[in-house]
């Protein structure tokens, strides 16, 4: 199985200005925008390591997954949440013909923690011995940051703002969040419950 994200989030969807605001930086001077890469570039960073603790997406874009068998071909599960469109179905046959599944013959179960592609019958095509599938998809709480959930839109402020106060500290390897960050985010993580396993 293989995620991979065609499209960034834009960098007019990053608010810079108001992450600059919550480090209180000094404003009103000719270079107050020298320092937007530097921040932008930390929004990022925490934007990511959020949407990989939490399996969500927090401003849209266009991904790819591509898999070479169904976990259930009554219904395969999508690697993030939320998804906003199925863009296209492709079949990979074992010496790389494609071929696109109809529109109509799947369709989107949204679900804010598992959403599934179902088919429009009762099964997901076959994927042939050594073939895959390619799902193409749009995902993302929002097109814009004014549209995400405030609590998330704070959490990514508040670890932006950790990357950037410890930023020339070697020690954060660890992967830990800071305590606030970590209890605004809870909610939205994925509960996986198995033979020794509950997160």
């Amino acid at each position: 199985m293989m995620l991979i994200e065609e499209t960034t989030v834009p960098d007019a969807a990053l608010p810079v200005a108001e992450f600059r605001a919550h480090l209180r930086l000094g404003t009103g001077f000719g270079d107050e925008s020298l320092q937007d890469d530097v921040l932008n570039g930390f929004l990022r960073a925490a934007i990511a390591a959020i949407e990989a603790r939490t399996g969500k997406v927090l401003i849209s874009r266009d991904f790819t997954w591509t898999l070479t068998g169904w976990r259930d071909r009554a219904g395969q599960v999508l690697p993030v949440a939320p998804v906003n469109t199925i863009n296209q179905v492709l079949l990979i046959d074992e010496i790389d013909m494609e071929s696109e599944l109809a529109g109509d013959a799947f369709r989107l179960e949204r679900d804010s923690e598992r959403p599934r592609l179902r088919p429009a019958g009762s099964l997901l095509p076959m994927i042939r011995t050594g073939g895959s599938v390619r799902i193409a998809f749009t995902a993302g709480f929002a097109e814009s940051w004014g549209g995400l959930p405030a609590d998330l839109g704070h959490a990514v402020m508040l670890l932006a703002a950790h990357y950037y106060e410890h930023r020339n500290e070697s020690s954060l390897s660890d992967g830990s969040m800071p305590f606030g960050v970590s209890s605004l985010i809870q909610r939205y993580r994925v509960m996986r419950i198995g033979v020794g396993v509950a997160r």
